[in-house]
């Protein structure tokens, strides 16, 4: 038996897991959690970065404490896009912005200025244009005449950056590196055509390293602080999309996968690439996967719809758990309006609730008339958005997608993937809800040698984690709300 480490830290919440292996299936077990909210700080947004590593210091200690410290390896996943800098003396220059910071407004039309879409997106390996995306947060600084920017001399995305603390290896991991919409993954290295336009440093960026590489041991200070007299550091896939798409327990290559959480991620597997006309036109991205894989997917805005609703009724006295806010929805009237839910108006509302209805208003629409409709308002349209992003991905892949995995923590959400199995008219398999700890632990395990591949890591998940089929209803009130949709995005 060979134990493991996942820190897997998303946009609401971290998690220090342990992954044990033993004769071929995997267990897990939940050591410690902690919360991750962006804090307001004179009028920015920013990730309160010095907590998480206290967490997961502290996670670990309890590893120690609780388990021991027979451990192969620990390794961090987290979000994609946002980053420290570092200067001379190693440093953290300032709080680290998150993607949802206005600073990026009207920032990619400022890059289309300087360099053409086009061009943008080829040199890119093909990568969504996202208002968040790293490309635009620098340019933002560019403009600024950014303080940090002068004096930077080190970039790291967050998962490099905690990375660092533990190590002090600097580095950035490829899979996280792809989404910034600056690397070249055709090329393999940072885009000089991209930051040269721009006018972004180029000294600043690190090596890429791969899913799997060992960046080392514990530092001996935090060794002694966590209790372990060594720990090896093994970078996972640490995108945490990256890392649960290596759970998905598919046995043919002709699936859809869904990370499903505040995000919906929504892609398949590939071996290189996609910088076609097309692909740009659909907004679909060619990021990196584990082993060096290439996962085309596009971003839709996920469950935080729900999330912000939710958030903002509780603020109004109403506190709803997540099964009664979906129970509601399951009660209440089928397809009282569309929306787009990747529409800019639902990035980052002060109102979620508010602007649901006005969208609903300015389309011309009725408006949801509860909160129960609200909120299957939204998803439902998270499951057309599904099918659209299907469609898409079968035109560019040359195929007929068989069937949608949902894995993530919006897996365990019977509704929505209901809905999912209607929309698309495809079978859904949906688990496990611990995807991106399976995949980053699958990864160490891997390294190690324990597992002889991804492959191998896909078999231990079907062996090892139950999941839930959901079979595809009439289809004919979706085909005509899917109709709505589409000329609501046209």
């Amino acid at each position: 038996m060979s134990n493991y480490i996942a820190v897997d830290i998303g946009a609401e919440s971290g998690r220090v897991m342990i992954g044990m292996l033993a004769e071929g299936k995997l267990s897990l077990q939940e050591v410690h959690r902690f919360g991750n909210r962006p804090v307001r700080v004179l009028g920015s947004l920013h990730w309160d970065v010095l907590h998480l590593f206290s967490e997961i210091k502290r996670g670990l200690a309890k590893v120690t404490e609780e388990h021991g410290t027979e451990f192969e390896s620990v390794g961090i996943d987290t979000w994609a896009i946002d980053f420290g800098l570092l200067d001379r003396d190693d440093n953290l220059l300032g709080n680290p912005f998150t993607y949802r910071d206005a600073r990026t407004e009207g920032m990619m039309d400022e890059a289309t200025k300087q360099i053409s879409k086009q061009a943008i997106f080829e040199n890119s390996g093909g990568i969504q244009f996202l208002s968040v995306n790293t490309l635009y947060q620098f340019l933002s600084m560019v403009r600024a005449d950014s303080a940090q920017l002068a004096v930077a001399q080190v970039y790291l995305m967050i998962p490099d950056l905690l990375h660092f603390w533990l190590t002090g290896v600097k580095a950035c991991e490829y899979t996280n590196a792809t989404s910034t919409q600056f690397y070249d993954s055709l090329a393999g290295q940072w885009s000089e055509t991209i930051l040269q336009a721009l006018a972004i440093p180029q000294h600043i960026f690190p090596k890429i390293i791969y899913s799997g590489d060992r960046l080392g041991p514990l530092l001996p200070e935090v060794a002694e602080e966590v209790g372990f007299e060594t720990l090896e550091v093994v970078a996972p896939a640490t995108h945490d999309t990256a890392s649960a798409v290596v759970a998905v327990p598919a046995e043919d290559d002709a699936i859809a996968w869904l990370s499903s959480g505040t995000w919906s991620l929504l892609g398949a597997i590939h071996d290189k690439a996609i910088v076609s006309e097309e692909a740009m036109a659909y907004n679909i991205s060619s990021y990196g996967g584990a082993g060096g894989s290439i996962l085309p997917w596009r971003n839709i805005m996920g469950l935080w719809l729900v999330q912000e609703c939710r958030r903002i009724w509780a603020k109004e006295g109403d506190s709803y758990s997540y099964d009664e806010i979906t129970q509601m929805a399951a009660e209440a009237r089928p397809f009282v309006a569309i929306i787009d839910p990747d529409h800019p108006s639902f990035l980052a509302p002060s109102n979620m609730p508010e602007a649901i209805l006005n969208y609903c208003r300015d389309t011309g629409q009725l408006e949801p008339q509860t909160r129960g409709e609200i909120i299957r308002t939204a998803l439902e349209a998270l499951a057309l958005r599904y099918r659209w992003v299907i469609e898409k991905l079968d035109i560019l892949l040359a195929r007929k997608t068989s069937t949608l995995h949902i894995v993530g923590g919006g897996s365990q959400n019977i509704l929505l993937n209901q809905f999912a199995a209607d929309a698309t008219q495809l079978p859904v398999v949906a688990g496990p809800v611990e995807a991106t700890a399976i995949g980053n632990i699958a990864v160490q395990a891997v390294t190690s040698g324990e597992l002889a591949s991804l492959d191998e890591a896909r078999q231990i998940v079907r062996e090892s984690f139950a999941v839930s089929a959901f079979e595809p209803g009439d289809g004919g009130a979706w085909d005509v709300a899917y109709g709505t949709f589409l000329n609501l995005i046209a």
